[in-house]
Formats: C-alpha cells, structure tokens, sequence
C-alpha cells in the first residue's frame, strides 16, 4: 500500500524512508502547514493531519515533535523547532549551564488521517542533556540528547531509525495499520 508523508524535512523523510523499509511504499510531500500553536503536540499533530488531508485528500501521516528539558519546566516542548531555529544548541546548552538536573525527553507524535478519521500515535525516549555537542549523525537537538552514553547523532541511521522517539511513534503506528486499519 501506498503512504503519503507530509513533511519538508529532508531528514524526517529518511528516518521514516529507512524505518519503512519496503513494509509500506512512502511518498513525501513537502506542503506548507500554517504553525499551529498549542502547547499539547497532539494537538498540533491532529490539526496539522487534518490541514494535510484537507488538501491532500490521500491517507497520510504527519508528525510533530516536544522536546522537553525538566530543569526548564518543560521547555521548549512543542516549540522545539522554533527554539532549535532561533537559539540552536549553543543557546540551549547556554540555559543549561551550571544546571544540575539534565534529565529531558522527546515525544513524537504521528497522526494518521484518512477519509474516516485521524488517530494520533507517540513515542517517548528519556535521556540527558549533555555538555559539549557529540556526533556526526542526525538533525536537530541529537547531538546534544544522550541516550545511555551516546548522543542521538552518534548513533547510525538504522539504530536510531528503531530506538528513537519517532520510531517508537511509528512502531504503535504500524502495530496498528497491520492489525486493524482497513481503508
């Protein structure tokens, strides 16, 4: 079966691409979503789902993504892209400075929609925010998020496409499609 993923992030697309691997035949569409603001990443994903269809009116999948820093009482949670563009890594690990609690998380939520609903599917994977900016890999916060001793850039593309947040999200994702979805 044919998937449409609506996305303009190139590497998003790959993870997904790699994580799909020959199970579901994925395209990527680059559309343009307005930025929904909420400060519920569910709630962005189910828009964001609905937007697509709207215009798409293919069954398709969207994601969005929190990450979330406990010292910082949750920031920048849903407004990671936005952080991540404005004050990048060094601005965050400029927050974290002299912090003792590095304890952070992503969650990623999927949203599935189709001409009979959306169903949105997450992920979350805890880790700490580390010093100094470790890897090569990866997009985003990865290179600052550890994960038992390895950042999320120094993982290979194929480890972190089955252990990250997004993977975790599209695991439930395809648990689900193969067990109940019937188009």
């Amino acid at each position: 079966m044919k998937l449409t993923m609506v996305t303009s992030n190139t590497n998003k697309a790959r993870e997904v691409a790699e994580f799909f691997g020959g199970f579901l035949d994925v395209t990527f569409v680059p559309l343009e979503i307005p930025e929904l603001r909420s400060d519920d990443v569910e709630v962005i994903s189910r828009q964001k789902a609905q937007y697509a269809y709207d215009h798409l009116l293919t069954p398709l999948i969207v994601d969005d993504t929190s990450f979330s820093i406990d010292a910082l009482n949750g920031f920048p949670g849903p407004y990671a892209a936005y952080v991540l563009y404005s004050i990048g890594n060094t601005g965050i690990l400029k927050l974290m400075k002299d912090v003792e609690n590095r304890n952070a998380h992503f969650t990623t939520v999927i949203a599935f929609a189709d001409e009979k609903s959306i169903r949105n599917f997450s992920g979350t994977i805890h880790g700490r925010i580390i010093t100094v900016p470790r890897g090569s890999g990866g997009f985003g916060y990865d290179p600052i998020f550890d994960v038992d001793g390895r950042t999320l850039a120094e993982l290979p593309l194929e480890e972190k496409s089955r252990l990250s947040h997004r993977a975790l999200a599209l695991t439930a994702f395809r648990e689900w499609f193969v067990q109940e979805y019937r188009p």
